[in-house]
């Protein structure tokens, strides 16, 4: 790959970055919003995946930011971790909030404009994930396509929020929404683990 392409494909992954960074902020404040007002964890919860989201992507800006080495086996190993602690914390995060709902049947509010949203934000992320799959690998950026299997986790965690919180308006499921998340959690987990060891092969480099 020249020079060029490379240059080219790097800002077409930054302007994907900050287009994430910009929706999720967006995201949060909404999500949250829109928790607090319906009495949601999950949503609330779903709202401070969002916020995890960012730091992820800040850590790719960071990476393949223009003037620095991307290809240096510290910089990659640093940023692979960094990405593995924000998978860590969004692992930790849901299985707090979908612990606390499954013991204690909390049940939610109908949230008509939550489950609308969700519906929307599972479509953009999930495209977000692969066009930035495809970005990571034509740049061979590990950093990036860890960020992306984030994304597309927000897409699914989106679709898993957006189930259970239609099960429940619909048929009273309340703890549709928070296997879901759990299960979000599991992955999470399992990616924070492969990134953390990836980073540790990556610095051995």
């Amino acid at each position: 790959m020249s020079t060029l392409d490379r240059v080219r494909l790097q800002r077409t992954a930054l302007r994907l970055e900050y287009a994430t960074i910009a929706w999720n902020l967006g995201e949060a404040v909404l999500t949250i919003g829109l928790g607090i007002a319906a009495s949601s964890l999950a949503l609330i919860g779903f709202g401070t995946d969002s916020i995890i989201e960012v730091f992820a992507s800040a850590v790719v800006v960071w990476h393949i930011a223009p003037g620095h080495d991307a290809d240096h086996p510290g910089r990659t190993s640093r940023a692979l971790r960094l990405v593995a602690i924000a998978f860590a914390v969004l692992a930790v995060t849901l299985f707090l909030i979908a612990g606390r709902d499954l013991v204690t049947a909390r049940r939610p509010e109908e949230s008509t404009w939550g489950i609308a949203y969700l519906a929307m934000a599972a479509l953009v992320m999930f495209g977000l994930a692969i066009a930035k799959r495809r970005l990571a690998r034509a740049l061979g950026s590990a950093p990036l396509h860890s960020e992306a299997r984030m994304t597309f986790l927000d897409g699914t965690l989106a679709t898993g929020t957006m189930v259970g919180l239609a099960l429940n308006a619909l048929w009273g499921w309340w703890w549709a929404d928070p296997a879901a998340a759990l299960l979000v959690a599991f992955v999470a987990a399992g990616e924070a683990r492969e990134n953390w060891l990836e980073a540790g092969e990556a610095g051995g480099r």
